[in-house]
């Protein structure tokens, strides 16, 4: 299997360590190269980060192959592509799918499926799935193809370059057409699973519009700023509005045998070309059919 590399062109004298990490290179990811099997090359010729770069030095960096979990049965299923190429893979998860294996759902997962890809194709990567969704939710999933552009797609995240919206269903009318939610989140004391806004809980934020109000339900849009467990349930059951579906959060099953939230959008930045990316996804069909 050909391993991932990466080429960038020093644009000033410096040393290599410091211009690795301008690169957005972690030091995580520096040692894993430096002890894992990888390499760092200068004009074709290895170096160490001491290396000193002259302006117009080629840097290749290349990445060590990498290995699925022991644990991840690689699996047959069906696998929705909207997006790949050697970075990255953008996928359409179907509900009622596990993300990654659980101890309820050890297979048939999103990661069984991707695990299973992988191996087809020769690509030396684990599993670096940046958008995780919750079993219930449908849509668009990112998937990184290695340590690195994890990494880079994680910053993304930090500095609120990636977005995400999201489709709902949600009990109730909701009044104001557009509005904020800023309410920190943490685990509810009396559960492993649940999560509730509590004053000492993480920062979380999601932007909420209204597209239709139907007889019993809301038809909104969500943009998340932050990326917290649970975190648009919890937001929602929070302004007594709970997803269609989630009883977890108060929501009722009458109409929709999962919770009613599928991810429509993602935008983002290529973390090797620079690229402004942007996929779109259409409701699934049972939730079409209410709306």
């Amino acid at each position: 299997m050909k391993p991932f590399q990466l080429t960038y062109t020093a644009e000033s004298q410096s040393l290599l360590r410091e211009a690795l990490g301008e690169w957005g290179i972690s030091k995580r990811t520096l040692a894993s190269v430096k002890y894992g099997g990888g390499q760092i090359l200068v004009n074709g010729a290895e170096v160490t980060v001491r290396h000193p770069l002259e302006k117009g030095d080629a840097v290749t960096v290349i990445f060590p192959n990498e290995e699925h979990g022991k644990g991840l049965l690689a699996e047959d299923g069906n696998l929705d592509i909207v997006y790949e190429d050697d970075a990255l893979l953008i996928v359409e998860k179907p509900p009622l799918q596990n993300t990654i294996p659980s101890r309820e759902h050890p297979f048939g997962s999103l990661a069984n499926i991707v695990a299973k890809h992988f191996n087809d194709h020769g690509i030396p990567s684990t599993l670096h799935i940046a958008t995780r969704l919750d079993r219930d939710t449908s849509g668009l999933v990112c998937i990184a193809k290695n340590r690195h552009i994890h990494h880079m797609i994680s910053m993304q995240q930090q500095e609120k370059k990636m977005k995400r919206r999201y489709e709902a269903l949600v009990h109730g009318l909701v009044e104001k057409d557009e509005f904020t939610i800023t309410a920190p989140i943490g685990r509810k004391n009396t559960s492993i699973i649940e999560r509730e806004v509590r004053e000492d809980g993480q920062f979380a934020e999601t932007e909420v519009r209204v597209i239709k109000r139907l007889p019993d339900y809301s038809h909104i849009s969500l943009q998340l700023n932050t990326g917290r467990t649970h975190q648009i349930r919890v937001h929602l059951a929070h302004i007594a509005h709970p997803l269609v579906g989630d009883d977890l959060y108060g929501g009722k099953r009458e109409r929709l045998d999962r919770q009613a939230l599928h991810c429509t959008e993602l935008e983002l930045i290529h973390p090797v070309s620079g690229e402004k990316l942007f996929f779109s996804s259409s409701l699934n069909e049972d939730m079409q059919a209410l709306v």
